[in-house]
């Protein structure tokens, strides 16, 4: 999921061809039919401030690569969120920005208590290397780049978004307000447009890990990490 411009830098075009998700069918394979047990989110633990309405849609361009509900179209949730992606990489902790980003954060933790990140891939990795940018995408089920939730979350941008390392992202498909269920973490500095809605970050033990996955490089492929990722199930911290 990325990028949108017809002029892009040699760093832009790296992630548009790593990040921007392809409208090339439904390919999710057995992935389609969900996961195993659902993760274990104690949503109503959670802060609470004034709702923020949000404006999901449906979009064929994300088809479903698991069937989930979307999430409620008011967005509850205020001020900081620790989760846990437990992966075969180990744990990463996260904090979700609601206060920021609360749509987003809606949407990502709806999606992890219905199971919908459980036993997925982090399907792309990008390297200086081999693309000038520094991030690993996870967040389709199908493993392929190609599946969302079967909706759109609308862009929470300002225009000041930079991504140094540690940042959480949302991928898109190239245009405004066309976020899915996947998402990228920035394991060094990278340079990009204010386009990817940050929804939060990812600890320093978290960044360590990701970049020593990154120094194995990638597969054969060119996109998956050379070390296969998988999140197991999240959490809350």
């Amino acid at each position: 999921m990325l990028l949108r411009r017809s002029r892009l830098s040699a760093s832009a075009l790296a992630l548009t061809g790593l990040l921007a998700l392809s409208a090339c069918g439904d390919e999710t394979g057995d992935a389609a039919s969900g996961g195993g047990a659902a993760s274990e989110l104690d949503l109503s633990s959670l802060p609470t401030g004034a709702p923020v309405s949000c404006d999901y849609a449906e979009d064929d361009t994300l088809p479903a690569a698991r069937d989930v509900e979307e999430p409620p179209a008011e967005a509850p949730y205020t001020g900081e969120i620790p989760v846990v992606l437990s992966t075969t990489l180990g744990d990463l902790d996260l904090t979700l920005d609601a206060t920021k980003a609360p749509c987003t954060v809606n949407s990502f933790l709806s999606l992890a208590s219905q199971g919908y990140y459980d036993d997925t891939p982090c399907h792309r990795l990008v390297t200086p290397q081999s693309g000038g940018l520094s991030v690993l995408q996870c967040g389709d089920p199908s493993g392929e780049g190609t599946g969302g939730p079967g909706y759109t979350v609308p862009d929470e941008l300002d225009g000041s978004e930079t991504y140094p390392a540690g940042t959480l992202a949302m991928a898109n498909i190239g245009r405004p307000d066309t976020n899915g269920s996947q998402f990228f973490m920035v394991y060094a500095a990278t340079q990009l447009p204010p386009e990817y809605t940050v929804f939060g970050t990812l600890d320093q033990a978290g960044i360590d890990a990701v970049a020593a996955l990154a120094e194995k490089g990638v597969a054969a492929d060119g996109v998956a990490p050379a070390e296969a990722v998988d999140i197991e199930s999240v959490s809350l911290g």
